[in-house]
């Protein structure tokens, strides 16, 4: 530059540059490397490390701020935390290992429902409709709602889950009204008939849930399926001996035979055997039967339906000894006569 601050000569060249002056600038800003350079090859880690490492300023300011870090004081508290997360940690061992962890569970969550009490959010209303066969006492302590649950960390989803694992409820639903209101409505199944299984009888809903494992004074009337399957296939089956009052109201019990096919047990000790398939068929023939010959009131044992061209019947033991007295007497007869 001159003196006033301004180029003596202009940024741009006014000639090309030579090839003798472009090889002294490039001397110049790259000099020639030793020998030992040319000795060591590039691809080696020491030589890429060297050839691409941060500067010595760089390194020289890292090493100052790491020991200016070191000599810093601990922040204060830094030792009551770790003496709280230690005991927290001996504490948390003890319960996994003494089983005692429920117990901490429910003490936590005694001590969240109390806080969020305190803020407003206590149950303080709770409606409760549907139930007939399970008590409000067993819905609400199924439910999780205690004297001290809070509706804000009240689960509604878990609640509703624990509820229809009861047999008798069909549906439920929970639904919280905050900001201390609860409404609970409840679907329950009705008692279908008495399944026998195993010489156990129990109650069943339509779809064969077992609602009762014993048999109460109230449900004695309830129509009687017997047999593995007809708990599932009661509903149906029952519907269509619904169509012949005449059977159904000497029916004493249904058996499912082989979970393919029923047979029915008269209260007068008649086993009627019915076919697989065409029951209603079966069924048309047992009336017309009764009606023409009165068969369900002779002293008979089984009246097998399983063929659509005959019907076989089974006498009892006396029917079948006076049957052939009656054939004896006849045969001598005709002899006589002869």
């Amino acid at each position: 530059m001159d003196g006033g601050g301004c180029l003596d000569q202009p940024l741009t060249r006014s000639r090309p540059v030579t090839t003798e002056e472009f090889g002294a600038l490039a001397s110049a800003s790259h000099p020639p490397r030793g020998a030992d350079d040319f000795a060591r090859p590039f691809g080696t880690a020491r030589a890429f490390a060297d050839r691409f490492a941060w500067p010595k300023v760089y390194r020289r300011r890292i090493t100052r701020w790491r020991s200016r870090i070191m000599r810093l004081p601990p922040p204060p508290g830094l030792g009551i935390a770790a003496s709280l997360l230690l005991l927290g940690a001996t504490l948390g061992y003890g319960a996994v290992a003494g089983d005692h962890l429920p117990v901490v569970i429910d003490w936590v969550k005694d001590v969240r429902d109390a806080a969020a009490n305190a803020t407003g959010f206590r149950i303080a209303a709770i409606s409760l409709t549907g139930p007939k066969e399970v008590s409000r006492e067993e819905v609400l302590t199924v439910a999780g709602v205690t004297g001290h649950a809070s509706l804000l960390f009240l689960d509604a989803d878990a609640a509703r889950t624990r509820l229809l694992a009861n047999p008798w409820i069909a549906d439920a639903a929970v639904l919280k009204l905050y900001p201390d209101r609860l409404q609970i409505t409840i679907t329950e199944r009705q008692a279908f008939a008495l399944w026998q299984k195993d010489g156990r009888v129990g109650v069943i809903a339509a779809d064969g849930t077992v609602l009762e494992p014993f048999v109460e004074n109230r449900y004695v009337r309830l129509p009687l399926v017997v047999g593995r399957g007809a708990e599932r296939r009661a509903k149906d089956f029952l519907a269509i001996l619904d169509r012949y009052p005449d059977i159904r109201s000497q029916l004493r019990a249904s058996i499912m035979v082989a979970d393919r096919r029923w047979n029915l047990r008269l209260k007068n000790g008649i086993d009627v055997r019915l076919p697989e398939s065409n029951v209603e068929q079966a069924l048309d023939r047992l009336v017309a039967l009764d009606h023409e010959k009165k068969i369900l009131s002779r002293d008979i044992l089984a009246i097998d339906l399983r063929l659509s061209d005959r019907v076989t019947v089974r006498l009892s033991d006396a029917a079948a000894a006076a049957r052939e007295e009656a054939l004896k007497d006849k045969k001598k007869k005709k002899g006589g006569e002869a």
